[in-house]
């Protein structure tokens, strides 16, 4: 198995930069997903170590999906605007990050709020190694159709900086389909924390076990090789204040939604409110 080390100061760089080596340099492999005739995935352990994740550029444009998408991806992670779709009458998802780390269920029906605890306890001791929270369930994700990618976040806030970082642990992660989305929310959610802790986000760290390209990809795949070595870096990346609009469209659009719980309107409706508000 191979492994890349990727260390940018931007987020958008690193996930370029992790994606491009994953291309150059991942191993073949097939997946429990391939279909007939499809080329096997390009894979790589990896760690991506982003040292100033808040300072714009923040995007990559050429990300696969929308800035509203982005926003509403944001809403799911920090949320949790879609858990009530785990529901078994709606029956659209089996989890949601939200509900794993803020609404986690034992086997005997024990809930417990990771999110909560982890704020609590890096404000008793903000050195602490045991600010995590974890989304396997052993009793049950080994089998299911569509087992969770993510596994822990862990928090610290430096003793020189005071600041709160974050290392995000993968299980699984599409690099090219999914990665960035994945990296822009948590270290959202980093950011929420840090405001609930009482101290400035820090650094963000992305591990993943394995960081793959699906070989189903490689036509779509070959566009995004084109861009980054056709365009500058200023050609290539989207600040906060541009994509502005974009993620007040996404609240809009989340707001629209008939089944949406009257208590995640209300967060919704706040986020709105702060972005029109820039």
């Amino acid at each position: 198995m191979k492994s890349i080390h990727i260390v940018e100061e931007y987020l958008p760089m690193a996930w370029e930069k992790a994606v491009l080596a994953c291309w150059e340099q991942g191993e073949t492999f097939p997946t429990e997903y391939d279909k007939p005739g499809d080329p096997p995935s390009r894979d790589v352990t990896c760690l991506i170590h982003v040292t100033k994740p808040f300072e714009d550029p923040r995007i990559h444009r050429a990300f696969p999906g929308g800035l509203d998408d982005l926003e509403k991806y944001r809403s799911e992670v920090v949320f949790g605007v879609h858990d009530h779709w785990i529901d078994p009458s709606v029956g659209k998802w089996e989890y949601t990050y939200h509900e794993r780390l803020c609404d986690y269920r034992l086997p005997d029906g024990t809930v417990y709020d990771q999110i909560a605890g982890v704020i609590e306890k890096l404000k008793s001791a903000g050195h602490t190694r045991r600010a995590q929270a974890v989304t396997w369930q052993v009793w049950n994700d080994m089998n299911v159709d569509d087992p969770t990618c993510l596994q822990r976040l862990w928090f610290r806030i430096s003793g020189e900086d005071r600041k709160l970082h974050l290392n995000v642990h993968m299980r699984s992660n599409d690099a090219f389909k999914a990665a960035f989305m994945n990296m822009f929310a948590f270290s959202e959610l980093q950011a929420q924390v840090a405001a609930a802790v009482g101290v400035e986000p820090g650094e963000y760290i992305h591990i993943a076990d394995s960081f793959h390209i699906y070989g189903s990809y490689f036509d779509e795949f070959e566009g995004f090789l084109k861009t980054t070595k056709e365009r500058s870096f200023e050609q290539k990346v989207f600040a906060m204040d541009f994509a502005n609009s974009f993620f007040i469209d996404g609240c809009k659009s989340l707001l629209g939604e008939e089944d949406m719980p009257s208590d995640k309107q209300a967060m919704i409706q706040a986020r709105l409110t702060e972005l029109e508000s820039v």
